[in-house]
């Protein structure tokens, strides 16, 4: 998913985005261990994807305190 699409969606999104990646993760680890994961690069794919919400969130969550400061 790309950052500019991120960066358009709520609070609450993001966090529902971050649980859809985790599930997805986690599903894709269990199909890792049985042995039929059919697109390895995905788990690459997925983790990037994690840590670009994680990183938005984190953002806005200093933009909050620093606009909470200056008032």
């Amino acid at each position: 998913m790309k950052v500019k699409e991120l960066r358009g969606l709520s609070l609450d999104e993001l966090n529902q985005k971050t649980r859809v990646f985790k599930k997805e993760l986690f599903n894709l680890n269990y199909q890792r261990k049985m042995g039929n994961v059919e697109k390895p690069a995905r788990f690459r794919m997925i983790k990037r994807d994690i840590a670009r919400v994680a990183t938005i969130l984190r953002e806005r969550e200093l933009e909050e305190k620093t606009k909470l400061k200056r008032e």
